[in-house]
């Protein structure tokens, strides 16, 4: 076993997880992971399609009506609330919710735009069948309603699309000229994904959409492009000069980048998942379904769904545009034959016979030093005219230093 496999075999999943030498090729089985991603961008734009979206009142249009839970009769169960509209009205509600807790909580019930008319008739059959309480006992004023357009939440919508677009296009331009083209086009793909995933839970599983939605999904815009951006500048690192190295290819290179920048992206989606989390345990648990609860489920989906694409797609999709390069495939071709050489795997016409083995980074302490050197050099700024070694015309005098003597011209000293 050569000193690289006993590297390699030494530690368990963490330890390789920790330590970030490469030991995950994720790069690798990028097919797998296109596969796998596709799949799921196919099932969420085919439940946008066919399913659509379970619109909250802010988009479709209503009226919201709203009484204290305490004190009441009965209990306000959806299903007892629905039989009390139904006989009323002809029609169930279309949502209802308990919001608060404790002495303030309060029932939400939202249903299809009403006349005047049927507001009077459905404020009478819920008092008469829960008696919510007002300051001085059973109190049919202690029910409200209160019509809500649907202009608002298209106005709230096609603000965030002119945002949505402002913003795309000037992270298009910031990558483009910080790190390059292939970099911004990856890292839109994984953005689009992330969009598309979150939207598309909310059509599979029916969360409603409101205003709130639509506001939280902008923000999870910023987070998953701060994951790319952070591996795709190790790549970046990792990756100069290696058009005159022959160690690594450059999908072996980003795979390392991938790897050395792994655990930084967990903490990081865990750190940003643990208060979305406690906002969700909040908003929900306490009180109640509402904005915040909203606002950190988009949140939360979004998230996970930007941790996974920054690291299964992103590297993968900059590797397969950069390969189209012919440079990067000549350099990944004398990488290839140098290994067969080593391996004593290649024919009389120059051509490997067989499979190769990547893990010689002990055959290649070369390699390595030239690596080093050309950091070094990218690092250290070049040296001033002014502070070139002196020529023998202008000898050195100092401390410690004596004048070198000057050159014999011939002619005898009198």
């Amino acid at each position: 076993m050569t000193r690289a496999e006993a590297r390699a075999a030494r530690g368990g999943f963490f330890g390789k997880l920790y330590t970030g030498t490469g030991a995950f090729d994720i790069v690798g089985k990028r097919k797998r992971w296109y596969l796998l991603f596709g799949s799921l961008v196919l099932i969420c734009l085919a439940s946008m399609l066919f399913r659509g979206f379970n619109l909250g009142i802010e988009f479709e249009g209503g009226t919201q009506i709203q009484f204290p839970a305490v004190g009441i009769s009965q209990e306000a169960s959806t299903e007892r609330v629905n039989s009390v509209l139904s006989e009323a009205l002809g029609s169930p509600a279309e949502s209802v919710q308990h919001a608060g807790t404790g002495s303030s909580e309060t029932v939400l019930i939202r249903t299809r735009t009403l006349t005047a008319t049927e507001q009077v008739q459905a404020k009478q059959a819920l008092f008469d069948a829960f008696h919510p309480l007002g300051p001085n006992g059973p109190d049919a004023n202690a029910i409200s309603d209160s019509a809500v357009s649907s202009s608002w939440g298209g106005e709230i919508t096609t603000q965030a699309m002119i945002a949505l677009a402002v913003f795309l296009v000037l992270v298009t331009i910031f990558l483009a000229v910080y790190f390059e083209r292939s970099m911004a086009i990856a890292a839109l793909v994984a953005l689009v994904h992330d969009l598309v995933v979150t939207a598309g839970v909310y059509s599979i599983v029916g969360f409603e959409v409101s205003p709130s939605t639509v506001i939280g999904l902008l923000t999870i815009l910023g987070f998953s492009l701060y994951d790319t951006v952070v591996v795709f500048d190790k790549v970046k690192e990792n990756g100069r000069g290696l058009l005159g190295l022959t160690r690594r290819t450059y999908g072996e290179t980003a795979n390392l980048a991938l790897n050395q920048t792994l655990m930084r992206s967990i903490n990081t989606s865990l750190i940003a998942v643990l208060p979305v989390l406690g906002l969700l345990i909040v908003g929900v648990g306490v009180l109640g379904v509402g904005t915040l609860a909203d606002l950190a489920l988009v949140q939360m989906v979004g998230i996970i769904a930007g941790a996974l694409s920054s690291i299964f797609l992103a590297t993968p999709i900059l590797v397969d545009l950069k390969m189209r390069d012919p440079k990067y495939r000549q350099q990944a071709n004398r990488v290839l034959t140098r290994r067969a050489k080593q391996a004593g795997t290649v024919d009389a016409d120059g051509d490997s016979t067989g499979e190769l083995d990547v893990t010689d980074d002990d055959a290649l302490a070369s390699e390595q030093r030239r690596e080093r050197a050309i950091a070094a050099a990218a690092a250290v700024p070049a040296r001033a005219a002014s502070r070139r070694a002196p020529t023998s015309r202008t000898p050195r005098s100092g401390r410690g230093q004596s004048a070198r003597p000057a050159r014999p011209t011939g002619k005898r000293h009198r």
